[in-house]
């Protein structure tokens, strides 16, 4: 296997140049995944951010800034799609296991983990002699079948929910009865170091398992999820007062700051409509003084989380250049939605509603480990603009993320690519850089689920100038939200509403409705959506389960 594999890595049609590494035994490319955990679109400096990003953004100027990628709506339906290379309904998470509607619940593609008749990209990668490592949110299953460790890990520390508290609070051995697992190597642990917090445990152990793998003459893939910066708000004081004032005057000026700073990046065109942010509580000086120090309190923990994941990612990076792995490292980095506007002190989810009534949540307090809060939708859309909504819808806001690869060997680098692409396209990407044939419907000897995304290889090799052609047609399906995309026409309907029509090439912002205009076209794409619905089994919620 490793000298058909090496063979066909050389003969990647000059798209790779093999350099030296630590991996003398195989040239074969690392992988590293870094994913961030509900940050928006612009938070980092390199997409318009005023945040402190620095290692991020040195990887995304270094690298292909990608401003058409995109997720599902939510964390674990898109974790399913980068690990399976499919549909989300296809790979069992047709739903969030926590908000599954009645009629959903025990059908097939809404397990609410990944399926056993998946081949995931850590299977793959490890059969083909890639050592295979993880540390962070897994969100793809809670029993022992469904850990990391079962699903092609060697290994993995591995928080099982979809949240938690950063600073290791509500441990739980028994993740049928609430609180937070974690597992490394697929044993259950009952206590956590006593500095714990999230960005910097999670990568304390993946450089552990780094180093101990070391020199084993195989390349890796590490996969290192965060949950920063996922609600609740919470990071270390030093880091929150770094913030202090910095948002004072509140999510409607942040916006338009955001705004023009991508058009002086190159990232948006000026002509560009932004899509008019949705705001129940009104607009920044419609809030009461109380309302804004909170809210501007709220954003100022979000940077400080942003901002040490950053940290955290500077010190995998400074392992791999310490090692001289980085130039043979493949380093993809993406959100998995859009920003998060749930307004936790308003929300409908008794659970939820249970732990903010639960916390201490005095102002003095906002940041700690018992307090509870998440941002809300002003600093959300302010972090979308110029897309609408975020996350949980799919409209631009919820579906198109922040996202960058970064590789000494690739021909288009130091750039923005604004081509179409989704978070399915990660798995056949990744194989056919680590030279492995196309994936077929069999794996190992099993018959396995189809893979749907497309590999990216010929267009960073500058073959192609598009991933996904025109004609395909790619759906979404979330909480009974829809979306068709065929080239740059999109059509959405959101839970009860009507069907409209977008043209994402002259109104990325969504704001201009032909669906009057040209009907026969929005009747082509909600045809298309049924036969996508079709293809991957979609079961549309027979109650509102879910709409932020």
């Amino acid at each position: 296997m490793r000298m058909k594999t090496r063979r066909a890595y050389l003969a990647l049609s000059g798209l790779l140049a093999v350099v030296t590494s630590a991996n003398a035994a195989d040239a074969r490319p690392n992988f590293l995944v870094i994913v961030a955990d509900d940050l928006g679109f612009s938070d980092v400096g390199a997409f318009g951010g005023e945040i402190d990003t620095p290692n991020l953004d040195a990887l995304a100027y270094s690298g292909l800034r990608l401003t058409g990628f995109h997720s599902a709506p939510t964390c674990s339906p898109t974790r399913s799609m980068l690990m399976s290379g499919s549909d989300n309904h296809v790979a069992g998470l047709g739903s969030m296991a926590e908000l599954l509607a009645p009629n959903q619940k025990g059908q097939p593609g809404f397990e609410g983990y990944l399926r056993p008749d998946i081949a995931p990209l850590p299977e793959r990668l490890r059969d083909a002699g890639y050592t295979t490592i993880m540390s962070g949110k897994w969100h793809l299953g809670t029993t022992p079948e469904t850990d990391p460790s079962q699903r092609g890990f060697e290994h993995s520390f591995a928080l099982l929910q979809g949240g938690h508290n950063h600073f290791g609070l509500g441990l739980s051995t028994d993740p049928s009865k609430g609180g937070y697992t974690y597992r490394r190597d697929g044993k259950t642990l009952d206590a956590l170091p006593a500095d714990f917090y999230s960005s910097d445990s999670f990568t304390d152990e993946l450089l552990r398992f780094m180093s101990e793998s070391a020199g084993n003459g195989k390349p890796f893939f590490a996969y290192l999820a965060f949950t920063a910066p996922h609600w609740p708000m919470q990071a270390p004081t030093s880091d929150i007062a770094k913030y202090h004032g910095r948002y004072d005057r509140g999510f409607d000026e942040l916006r338009e700051a955001r705004l023009r700073r991508q058009v002086e990046l190159g990232l948006l065109d000026p002509s560009v409509i932004a899509h008019a942010p949705t705001l129940k509580s009104g607009a920044w000086n419609e809030l009461s003084a109380e309302q804004r120090a909170e809210q501007a309190r709220l954003m100022e923990i979000y940077a400080a989380m942003v901002d040490r994941l950053d940290r955290n990612v500077g010190r995998v990076v400074d392992y791999l250049r310490r090692t001289n792995q980085f130039d043979n490292t493949v380093i993809v980095f993406m959100a998995d939605n859009g920003a998060e506007g749930i307004d936790l002190r308003a929300g409908t989810i008794p659970r939820m509603r249970a732990l903010v009534d639960a916390a201490d949540n005095r102002l003095d307090n906002l940041g700690a480990a018992s307090s509870y809060l998440s941002y809300g939708p002003g600093w959300a859309q302010a972090a979308t603009a110029p897309s609408w909504l975020y996350k949980a819808y799919t409209t631009e806001g919820g579906t198109r993320v922040p996202a960058f690869i970064e590789f000494a060997g690739l021909k288009r680098q130091r750039a923005i690519s604004p081509v179409f692409g989704t978070v399915a396209d990660v798995l056949p990407t990744l194989v056919e850089l680590a030279g492995l044939p196309p994936p077929t419907s069999t794996f190992e000897g099993r018959t396995v689920r189809p893979v749907r995304g497309t590999s990216w290889v010929p267009y960073l090799a500058q073959n192609t100038e598009r991933v996904h052609p025109p004609s395909e047609a790619v759906g979404w399906e979330l909480f009974g939200a829809r979306a068709l995309r065929a080239g740059d026409w999109k059509a959405v309907h959101l839970f009860d509403g009507d069907w409209q029509l977008f043209d994402l090439a002259r109104d990325p912002g969504e704001t201009r409705d032909l669906s009057a205009a040209e009907p026969k076209r929005l009747g082509r794409l909600v045809s298309d959506w049924d036969r996508y619905a079709k293809d991957v089994g979609v079961i549309l919620p027979n109650e509102a389960v879910y709409r932020p």
